[in-house]
């Protein structure tokens, strides 16, 4: 038996494709994406690392041979490295910020500052899930630049 999908050889019994992730009767289980050639991850997933490390999987995956011509995989790769810079701009900016306020004022904008790394740690998040399940969720004026890179 063959997979309708992608035409690789299904075991007796199989219930999915290996290869490509298809349940066996033709429906598409959802369980991975079909793989460009030479490709060793799906889409969604190497989607999902581009945020891992930031800016640094966010070059990887744009210079790495088989996802660079994906357009969902660039897509959150330049995502990544917008949102990278735009989270050093942010604690930079609030750290200069902090340096300057006195006492009691300092410890209260010391909490926002906290607060919002959370924010932005909860976004981080947020953006490898929406990769991991290939959608391609744009933020307000990263996700406009990206787009437009990829």
């Amino acid at each position: 038996m063959h997979c309708v999908n992608c035409g690789a050889e299904l075991g007796e019994g199989a219930g999915f494709c290996a290869k490509c992730g298809v349940r066996a009767d033709g429906v598409s289980g959802g369980a991975a994406t079909v793989p460009q050639a030479g490709s060793s991850l799906p889409s969604n997933v190497a989607g999902g690392l581009c945020y891992l490390a930031g800016f640094i999987t966010g070059i990887f995956f744009l210079v790495a041979e088989p996802y660079r011509r994906d357009s969902s995989v660039r897509f959150h790769a330049f995502q990544s490295i917008f949102l990278s810079v735009a989270w050093f701009a942010v604690y930079f900016a609030l750290g200069l910020f902090l340096s300057v306020l006195p006492g009691m004022l300092w410890r209260v904008s010391w909490m926002l500052h906290s607060l919002i790394s959370f924010g932005f740690f909860c976004l981080w998040l947020f953006l490898m899930f929406k990769a991991y399940s290939k959608e391609q969720f744009k933020l307000p004026v990263i996700g406009d630049l990206a787009a437009k890179q990829a």
